[in-house]
C-alpha cells in the first residue's frame, strides 16, 4: 500500500488506505544498549557546552561597546543561528537515545526539517556576510564605514533569513508531490531530506534535481563568493611589506576559516556527493560534524583565537562576580 504526503494541506497525518499513519519511527545512532547512556552523556555535554559558549559570546558582545562593530554583529547573529540549529535537532535525538520507542509525529518531522533547512542555509550566508566583512576590512578599510553600515549589516542579515525560508518552503512543498512506501522507520537520527526521500515509492527526480540545483546554489554561491574575497584578501596582505602587519591580518582571518573550513567540507559530504556513494552511516557521521561538532567548536574558534573576544569575556565575567558579591 502506499502513503501520500500531505504537507500544508494538513501537516498532521498521512493515510494508508482505513489507517491513519501520524508517526515515524527515528532508528537514531547504531549503538548497543550499554553504549548508550555512555553517548547520552557525550551529546549532552556537547549540546550544553554549544549552548552556553555561543550563549556567552553573545552576551560578551553586548556588553562591550568595543565590539559593536559589523564583524562582531554578524558573529552574535551566527552564534544565536547555531544555539536555534543545535536545538532543531540534538533534545529530540538524546529523548531518543532513553526512549524504547524512538518516534517523531508527522508535523514534528516537518517542522524539524523546516527549521534544519531554514537554519543551515542561514549559517551558510552568515559566514559570507563574515567574510565581506573581512574583504572590506582589509582590502577596502577607509570604505569600510560606507559599505558596512548599520543598513546594510541588517540587510545582510535580514535578506538570508528571506531567501532561506523560502528555500525550506520549496523543499517542504516538493514533498507534497511524493508517494511513500508502507515505511515509517527513518535511517536516522533527525529528519532530513536524504533519508526522507529515500522512503519514497514514486519518483523523486524533482526533489533530486531542486537538491542538486536550489541547494546547490544556496551552498556554493555564498561558499565562492568566501574563496574569492580571501582571494583578494592574500593578494592585498601579501602586498603589506612587514611580516607583522602580515600576521595581524591573517589572525584575523583564521578563526573564519576554520569554521568556513569544517561546516563546508560535512555539509559537502552529506548533499552533493553522488547517490551512488551514499551510505547511511556516512550521512549520520556527516551530520553529526555540522550539526554538533562544527556548533560547539566555533564558540572555540571565534573566543580562543580573538583577543578583544576573549578581554569581552574577562569584562563580562568581572562584571558578573561584581554583581554576585552584592
Amino acid at each position: 500500500m502506499l502513503l501520500n504526503f500531505s504537507l500544508f494541506r494538513h501537516c498532521r497525518t498521512m493515510h494508508q488506505g482505513n489507517r491513519t499513519i501520524s508517526k515515524f519511527f527515528l532508528l537514531g545512532l547504531a549503538v548497543g544498549s550499554e553504549q548508550q547512556k555512555l553517548i547520552f552523556i557525550l551529546f549532552l555535554c556537547m549540546y550544553l557546552v554549544t549552548i552556553v559558549g555561543n550563549l556567552l559570546i553573545i552576551l560578551a558582545i553586548i556588553n562591550d561597546a568595543h565590539l559593536h562593530s559589523p564583524m562582531y554583529f554578524f558573529l552574535a547573529n551566527l552564534s544565536f543561528t547555531d544555539i536555534c540549529f543545535t536545538t532543531t535537532t540534538i533534545p529530540k535525538m538524546l529523548a531518543d537515545i532513553q526512549s524504547r520507542s524512538p518516534t517523531i509525529s508527522f508535523a514534528g518531522c516537518l517542522t524539524q526539517m523546516y527549521f534544519f533547512i531554514l537554519l543551515v542555509d542561514l549559517d551558510n550566508f552568515l559566514l559570507a556576510a563574515m567574510a565581506y566583512d573581512r574583504y572590506v576590512a582589509i582590502c577596502h578599510p577607509l570604505h569600510y564605514a560606507v559599505l558596512l553600515s548599520p543598513k546594510r549589516c541588517a540587510l545582510l542579515v535580514v535578506t538570508p533569513w528571506v531567501i532561506s525560508n523560502l528555500v525550506s518552503i520549496l523543499h517542504l512543498s516538493l514533498l507534497g508531490l511524493l508517494t511513500v512506501c508502507d515505511q515509517k522507520k527513518i535511517p536516522h537520527f533527525f529528519c532530513d531530506l536524504e533519508p526522507i526521500l529515500r522512503l519514497a515509492c514514486s519518483d523523486t527526480q524533482i526533489n533530486d534535481l531542486t537538491i542538486l540545483v536550489i541547494g546547490g546554489a544556496v551552498i556554493f554561491i555564498p561558499f565562492t563568493f568566501i574563496i574569492v574575497s580571501y582571494v583578494f584578501i592574500c593578494f592585498t596582505v601579501l602586498g603589506v611589506p612587514s611580516a607583522k602587519g602580515k600576521w595581524k591580518a591573517f589572525s584575523t582571518c583564521g578563526s573564519h576559516l576554520s569554521a568556513v573550513a569544517l561546516f563546508y567540507g560535512s555539509i559537502i559530504g552529506v548533499y552533493f556527493l553522488p547517490s551512488s556513494a551514499y551510505s547511511v552511516e556516512r550521512d549520520k557521521v556527516a551530520a553529526i560534524m555540522y550539526t554538533i561538532v562544527t556548533l560547539m567548536m566555533n564558540p572555540f574558534i571565534y573566543s580562543l583565537r580573538n583577543k578583544d573576544m576573549k578581554g569581552a569575556l574577562r569584562r563580562l565575567f568581572s562584571k558578573k562576580k561584581f554583581f554576585w558579591r552584592w
